[in-house]
């Protein structure tokens, strides 16, 4: 019964977002993002209690507050955005984003190169990995959670495959990475939550201790082949960047446990950089330092 309120709310939206004009849409976001701030108790203290760790207490009030308003923005951005591209063609997806570093990816690809892409919760995540596939004619095999609404999860499938993009699941995630480089299609992997001990293993974050997973940089080690980080923003919810980094070279010497240390922490000081850079679109809501400061989230 829930899967069918869940697909009905799903289907109500949506059909209000393709008469919508941009800036109703925009107004409405942020108006639904302002009251799910401020009206969600426990998750307004999660994002405060990140941004206390991650910024040093070098923030204000009203500073975070700004930020917690536009993580949920962004959240509902990355959700519409789903629901709008339903209807859209592969060139309507991509026509207003710019792509910086391109040359890059046509490097790796011109090469005959595995292709892993590390990214996390900033930005519009689910445009980003549909823009890869279409711009550079990729078939694109992302790494993500299972939603809970069985029935929601197949319309998500159903809207990622229309543009080249297949998901695993983080139960098989290994297998399914290994067969998807085995097939010639690039392997998109979010670097950016928090693990139990045992499934990922321990960094350096925001100089806080926190779990990081390392299948990229197992991936990365067995095939040889660097990682290329790449992340999506927006100054206006209409119009998108994606920037692709350098990539961060493999490792593979005799001591595989600091290959995989090494290349891990490098994963986590470019997802820093770039939240630095874009405080207001990551994804502050997640428990990210629960590992090893669960007494931060003590009052959730």
């Amino acid at each position: 019964m829930i899967d069918y309120i869940y697909l009905g709310i799903y289907k109500f939206f949506s059909s209000i977002l393709h008469i919508l004009p941009d800036r109703a849409t925009l107004y409405l976001m942020k108006s639904m993002s302002r009251f799910a701030y401020f009206a969600g108790r426990r998750h307004r203290y999660i994002i405060n209690q990140n941004l206390k760790l991650a910024f040093q207490n070098r923030l204000t009030q009203n500073e975070r507050d700004i930020i917690g308003r536009s993580a949920y923005l962004n959240l509902l951005d990355t959700i519409f955005g789903i629901m709008r591209r339903e209807r859209m063609s592969r060139d309507e997806v991509i026509k207003n984003i710019s792509f910086s570093g391109s040359d890059i990816i046509e490097d790796a690809i011109k090469n005959g190169r595995e292709i892993i892409f590390i990214t996390g919760h900033l930005g519009n995540w689910e445009l980003l990995s549909q823009a890869l596939a279409i711009k550079f004619n990729l078939n694109l095999v992302g790494v993500g959670r299972e939603l809970d609404s069985k029935m929601m999860d197949r319309v998500l499938k159903e809207n990622r495959e229309r543009f080249s993009v297949e998901m695993v699941y983080k139960r098989g995630a290994m297998r399914g990475c290994l067969k998807a480089l085995k097939d010639k299609k690039a392997v998109g992997i979010l670097i950016d939550q928090s693990l139990p001990i045992g499934q990922g293993i321990e960094i350096n974050f925001f100089n806080n201790r926190a779990t990081h997973t390392t299948l990229a940089s197992t991936l990365s080690r067995r095939y040889k082949v660097d990682l290329i980080p790449v992340f999506i923003s927006t100054d206006d919810y209409k119009n998108y960047q994606a920037t692709i980094y350098n990539p961060l070279p493999y490792q593979k010497t005799d001591n595989q446990e600091e290959d995989i240390l090494k290349m891990t922490q490098a994963q986590a000081d470019i997802m820093q950089k770039v939240i630095e850079q874009n405080p207001k679109e990551w994804f502050w809501q997640h428990k990210r330092w629960k590992v090893f400061m669960p007494e931060v989230y003590k009052k959730c």
